[in-house]
């Protein structure tokens, strides 16, 4: 990842569980780094994941969702990595406009201000496995359909076309990720809005029960955080990958009550509760999943490297030593 030795990257929701290891990375790789975040906790902002580094990159305090700042902030940038979302999924339900303002307008705003202003960028945008709806087909291709199910998931489907369609008229360049279930160091831990993993990993470690549904057999496909982002980077630097399309997940299919009993197993205590399915579950229960990452594995190059046991345990270890910066 030498390409981005002295780049300068803009990284739109900075201070969040992705945008901050971006960050991190891409300081270590000799880039100069802007963060914009607008330190909304809820979605995931935290000064303390960036604690270590005051001094290495400059931090902008503002909204994708305001274009005049977007439009001002985006010039001069060799990447854009447009990380600033409403992460929810029960708060989309709850507010769907908000979350249409900020999961939709916000990328339309950064692609306009790229437009305009700096259309030699290349922009970098995550988007969801909960895009494809319910699954037909595994392990699910780029080319499984798409049917979402939820506000959220129609939302961030939406974006993805977005940064298709300037690709395509404007040759805005873009390179766009579907994710599975990211964990991991520097997650917020308050809710479980953000990450099943982190979230039963609190509760084990403040030996509450884990609720899981039925018999827990559903299938997952689980990242962890450095392998998610090196995925990232490694596609974002490669030319290739202009104006394309990639699962990005470890590929592999993990029951999740063998994910809640190995995090119960780590931390050594919690409970693990069996509760029925809630009313309506299967509204937006997509059934079992795991990704096909064949595509970005034999064009970049990548292949993830943490196994679920040693991804836990990193993340386990962190939130025991730095515990009163995310509970």
């Amino acid at each position: 990842m030498s390409e981005f030795k002295r780049k300068k990257i803009l990284i739109f929701g900075g201070l969040g569980l992705i945008g901050s290891t971006t960050a991190r990375k891409c300081i270590e790789l000799g880039a100069q780094v802007t963060i914009a975040d607008n330190r909304e906790p809820r979605y995931g902002a935290n000064d303390f994941n960036l604690h270590d580094l005051k001094g290495e990159f400059e931090l902008k305090i503002g909204d994708i969702r305001q274009s005049e700042f977007v439009n001002e902030l985006v010039k001069g940038y060799d990447y854009i990595f447009n990380f600033a979302a409403q992460v929810n999924h029960n708060l989309s339900i709850e507010d769907p406009i908000l979350d249409n303002q900020i999961n939709c307008i916000g990328h339309i705003n950064t692609l306009m201000a790229c437009r305009l202003n700096n259309p030699e960028a290349k922009l970098i945008y995550p988007g969801s496995r909960l895009q494809y709806g319910q699954i037909k087909e595994l392990p699910v291709k780029e080319t499984h359909p798409r049917q979402p199910l939820s506000v959220y998931a129609i939302h961030k489907n939406t974006a993805e076309q977005y940064y298709q369609a300037f690709f395509k008229h404007y040759n805005i360049r873009s390179v766009c990720f579907r994710i599975t279930n990211p964990y991991g160091p520097r997650a917020q831990m308050k809710t479980s809005g953000y990450s099943i993993i982190n979230w039963f990993i609190r509760q084990a470690l403040d030996n509450k029960e884990i609720t899981i549904f039925g018999e827990g057999q559903q299938i997952r496909d689980y990242i962890y955080i450095d392998d998610l982002i090196e995925g990232i980077l490694t596609a974002a630097g490669n030319p290739k990958t202009d104006g394309e399309v990639f699962n990005l997940g470890s590929g592999i299919a993990t029951p999740f009550r063998q994910m809640a009993e190995t995090i119960i197993k780590v931390v050594g205590a919690g409970t693990l509760k069996q509760a029925p399915w809630p009313k309506n579950y299967d509204h937006f229960e997509t059934g079992n999943f795991y990704a096909d990452i064949t595509a970005i594995k034999s064009t970049t190059g990548w292949q993830p490297e943490t196994a679920l046991k040693a991804g836990i345990e990193k993340t386990v270890d962190f939130y025991r030593k730095y515990r009163e910066f995310y509970w």
